[in-house]
């Protein structure tokens, strides 16, 4: 009996069957340069971060500190409005797709800055930049894999029990959600099973499920709470490593930025606004000038304070009467020893002036 010849992997004919003929390289060029645009940038901030001497650092032209989220507004412009005015054609469609995909890793990295409206990029508020870049290129991968949920493809014949399983796995995802699995959630809308085991479990104690549910089952409550502590509080600290180890740690709360970054940003103020050579402060980050103000503030009211904490202390005080002041009593005395001296001269003048009036008589 003749064995059956074995078969070996050739990654060109899956590239062409998997990707080229169903035409998914577009949305492959578009997560490569999603995913190659964040880590770059991510390395280059940890690099400006350090203060490391051989990186360019930040963009400041003027003065003015450029984000990258405007380089990924740009990018987003131009492969959204290349793609429509070459009708997608190709190879037009493939070098707006990378452009497109660079732009989305460019913007959703500040992504908590357009959410807050404030650059909280190294603080625990900037973790959602990160979250929001794993979602996209986790749904533009599970979209890689296939064009709609459950691996479908435009042109299968869809029947209604697999409607209706669609239909319940949306639901789970749903569910999924309200008990604050956000990952198992994501996951469950293209891989079914995921949703389902993770709607039948008990839902996390500060979800908007428990707070539904739960507050009139004090059992189930207690269960989600031990269930928190014991496994959730563990894939969130190993969550947490690994973002620490993609998008670097986050300044913790109070906590001022380090000499190098204080040194990068200085040099770059330097470097951009030499017209100010005379002025220290200018060389300054702008967070560190107005630290510098509120305090230079704080010490002005302190000394205000004080001093009318003083005076409003003298004025309540009693005027001793029984003891008055020495320089008080020396100036009294001073002044009555005048009078008496002006009162002697007075009536010896008068005196010698009466005795030769009658003399000359």
């Amino acid at each position: 009996m003749n064995a059956l010849p074995h078969r070996r992997f050739h990654f060109g004919e899956y590239y062409v069957h998997h990707i080229l003929d169903p035409g998914k390289q577009p949305l492959l060029l578009l997560l490569l340069g999603f995913i190659c645009s964040f880590l770059f940038i991510r390395f280059s901030v940890r690099m400006i971060r350090r203060g490391v001497r051989w990186w360019p650092g930040n963009v400041t032209p003027g003065g003015l500190h450029i984000h990258h989220v405007v380089f990924g507004m740009f990018f987003l412009l131009v492969g959204g409005i290349g793609t429509f005015a070459t009708d997608g054609t190709h190879p037009w469609i493939d070098v707006f797709g990378l452009v497109f995909g660079i732009g989305c890793g460019l913007a959703l990295d500040e992504f908590a800055l357009l959410l807050h409206l404030e650059d909280v990029y190294w603080s625990e508020q900037g973790r959602k930049s990160v979250d929001a870049v794993i979602v996209g290129i986790l749904l533009t991968g599970l979209l890689l894999v296939g064009y709609l949920p459950l691996g479908l493809t435009p042109g299968d014949r869809v029947h209604w029990l697999l409607i209706g399983l669609i239909s319940f796995n949306a639901l789970c995802t749903v569910v999924t959600f309200l008990k604050g699995k956000f990952w198992s959630g994501i996951l469950g809308i293209m891989v079914p099973g995921v949703s389902w085991i993770a709607a039948l479990r008990l839902a996390r104690p500060y979800s908007p499920w428990a707070r539904w549910r739960y507050t009139r089952s004090p059992r189930k409550y207690a269960r989600a709470r031990r269930r928190e502590a014991r496994f959730h509080r563990r894939t969130d600290h190993a969550r947490q490593w690994l973002f620490d180890a993609i998008a670097g740690k986050p300044t913790p709360p109070g906590a001022r930025p380090t000499r190098a970054h204080q040194l990068a940003e200085r040099m770059a103020e330097r470097l951009a606004a030499p017209r100010y050579a005379g002025d220290f402060r200018s060389y300054l980050p702008p967070d560190e000038q107005r630290l510098r103000s509120l305090t230079r503030l704080n010490r002005l009211a302190a000394r205000r304070a004080a001093a009318g904490a003083a005076a409003a202390a003298r004025r309540a005080a009693p005027v001793p009467h029984a003891h008055p002041h020495p320089q008080a009593t020396t100036a009294a005395a001073r002044r009555r020893e005048a009078a008496a001296r002006r009162r002697t001269v007075a009536a010896g003048r008068s005196r010698g002036a009466g005795g030769s009036r009658r003399s000359r008589s």
